[in-house]
């Protein structure tokens, strides 16, 4: 025999309805990736707004016109991204980075701009973002770019991917051998004994510019001395070029 307590918190739970399963809509709500966007161009911010907000897993959170607005927001609203532009009237967003990592530290920054340079993607992933995205990227890129940021990952614009490789390749090659072709021949011809108008005749170019390749050679590779600038050039296989 069921207890009339027993009895009565049987039905109060009855009365209370059938439990409710979760809907996909509300499922969706509550994994959604929270976005503030941050740029000073107020029709740049409504167009990345309405994007964003276009997709189910989207949500913008808020927005700021520049880089210390963009720590109040992310304070306020605790967002998962913050897309930002780099270029901002005060503060850049490179440079606004250390105080808005500070404020919320688990957020991904996805740098939104038109600078194409390797050298802003440099500063950009140095200073801690998480992405970097040129804004004449179609607008699914941006989305997608927001969900790989989101998800832990990098997230850099194809383009740009491939001149950080040509850029880095370059440095590699400035590290390995510090001098351009046409001082690699001018180290030659000096380490042959030819003299700087020699240099200049056979280059077609003027004793002034023979001179002053002479002085980058022996600054970039810390010369001294002719004696040493040959045995350089021997150790590097030039002569045998001759």
């Amino acid at each position: 025999m069921v207890s009339p307590a027993a009895d009565g918190e049987r039905l109060r739970s009855d009365d209370a309805g059938p439990m409710k399963r979760p809907t996909a809509s509300s499922v969706a709500v509550a994994l959604s990736v929270r976005v503030l966007v941050v740029d000073d161009h107020a029709v740049v911010r409504a167009g990345l707004r309405r994007v964003l907000d276009s997709e189910s897993d989207i949500e913008t959170v808020g927005e700021a016109a520049n880089a210390d607005g963009a720590v109040l927001e992310a304070i306020e609203h605790r967002p998962d991204v913050v897309l930002m532009d780099v270029m901002m009237p005060g503060k850049s967003g490179i440079e606004g980075m250390p105080a808005l990592m500070q404020a919320v530290p688990d957020a991904k920054v996805l740098f939104l701009s038109m600078q194409d340079d390797p050298h802003y993607v440099h500063e950009a992933f140095d200073a801690g973002a998480s992405g970097y995205v040129l804004k004449d990227a179609a607008d699914k890129e941006v989305v997608a770019a927001v969900r790989v940021v989101a998800g832990g990952d990098r997230y850099v614009h194809p383009a740009l991917g491939a001149r950080l490789v040509e850029a880095a390749a370059a440095e590699r090659n400035r590290e390995v051998d510090p001098l351009s072709e046409r001082e690699r021949e001018v180290l030659r011809l000096l380490a042959l004994g030819h003299t700087n108008q020699e240099i200049a005749k056979l280059l077609y170019i003027s004793v002034r510019t023979a001179e002053t390749h002479r002085a980058h050679i022996m600054r970039k590779l810390e010369l001294s001395s002719r004696a040493e600038l040959v045995r350089h050039a021997l150790s590097e296989g030039l002569l045998d070029e001759a």
